[in-house]
């Protein structure tokens, strides 16, 4: 592995950083990286993957949205006039790129979580720049210091499908250190237009982090939870539930929306009966249309978490990155409470479990 030195810095071009998509507005060493900073009043060591593109030999540009947990540490850097120490991986164990992406808790290093998924701990090594712990197993890596001096970044393909962000400023880093493998190997991923490789694994994990808020803010009987590809696992989530009592399902939709996971680029939260597959689009449209009526079964949250990727946000030279919020909707597509108490809801038309087992079992040749 080569390792130059503390303070002799470089971004070579001929390292493997691509223009993933003719429009990009330069060269991305960053997609699945690692972004490694410590918060300065704790001993919380956050992992985040952020885009960070290629300014010139000894400069990134690194986009970070107003909730993501390095903006909050770059923040509290900023604000007593200092520099934000950072190391970057931009080949790892694909598992950490997996966390990196994902909303673990606040004050949870994604390390951590890495090392129990593997049974042991993750391997790191403490940057001499920073002091930061980098992949042991990196294929390239830089360490150095967001500086609040932007530079205009952008515009990149994201992971929504469109060139939404366009070219605005972004903090800067200032890179001392750049240490690589010999013949090293990108790790990388091409977003755009849903669904792509990434949405695949960050379903289920997104889904199964909103469960967990749900049973921890004592939502009962969540039946199953599901985010979809096509809402590039974030903004079309579906929970199912066994309603227990009136605004039960309300209840739900209003924590799904806003927890963190769920609230990060979200739009639409359904919320439909047990017997609904929340992975089955069919199912689920059907019980939209069948079970929810407009003038009572949809929520509307205004003004709530936003970000200047969206394609439809409102965009300014003068705005901020902080000032974009957007609406959240959620569809109660359950079956009216009074109406399941009382038994009145009509049946479902379809044959029965034991007819379905003796059909199949009289009629075996046609269902091989």
């Amino acid at each position: 592995m080569r390792t130059p030195g503390a303070g002799r810095r470089w971004i070579s071009f001929s390292l493997p950083a691509p223009r993933w998509f003719e429009e990009d507005g330069g060269r991305y060493l960053g997609t699945a990286d690692t972004v490694v900073t410590r918060d300065p009043d704790s001993p919380w060591v956050n992992v985040a993957t952020y885009r960070v593109m290629i300014h010139d030999r000894n400069t990134l540009g690194i986009f970070m949205e107003a909730s993501r947990h390095g903006r909050l540490q770059m923040q509290k850097y900023f604000e007593r006039g200092q520099p934000c120490p950072v190391a970057i991986s931009f080949g790892h164990h694909p598992s950490l790129f997996l966390l990196a992406g994902t909303e673990v808790p606040q004050g949870l290093s994604e390390y951590h979580v890495a090392g129990a998924m593997l049974g042991e701990p993750y391997a790191a090594v403490k940057g001499p720049v920073t002091g930061l712990p980098l992949p042991a197993d990196s294929e390239i890596a830089i360490e150095g210091h967001i500086v609040d001096e932007p530079r205009d970044e952008g515009p990149f393909g994201e992971f929504m499908g469109y060139y939404a962000g366009g070219r605005s400023p972004a903090p800067t880093i200032k890179v001392e250190a750049l240490y690589h493998r010999n013949r090293p190997v990108l790790l990388g991923t091409c977003a755009g237009r849903p669904p792509y490789d990434y949405s695949y694994f960050r379903c289920p994990m997104r889904a199964a982090l909103i469960w967990d808020i749900l049973e921890r803010a004592g939502i009962a009987n969540v039946a199953g939870v599901w985010c979809h590809e096509q809402g590039y696992s974030r903004a079309f989530t579906v929970v199912a539930l066994k309603q227990a009592f009136a605004g039960h399902a309300r209840q739900a939709g209003y924590v799904a929306c806003q927890c963190r996971p769920g609230a990060v680029s979200g739009r639409y939260v359904v919320v439909v009966d047990e017997d609904i597959d929340p992975t089955n689009l069919d199912e689920v449209v059907w019980a939209m249309c069948s079970r929810s009526d407009p003038a009572t079964g949809l929520e509307i949250v205004r003004e709530t978490l936003g970000t200047p990727i969206d394609p439809i946000a409102e965009r300014r030279d003068d705005k901020s990155i902080l000032e974009y919020t957007s609406s959240r909707a959620i569809v109660l597509a359950c079956k009216p409470f009074g109406m399941l108490v009382r038994n009145e809801f009509p049946k479902v038309v379809e044959a029965g479990a034991d007819l379905r087992a003796r059909v199949r079992k009289e009629f075996l040749d046609l269902f091989k």
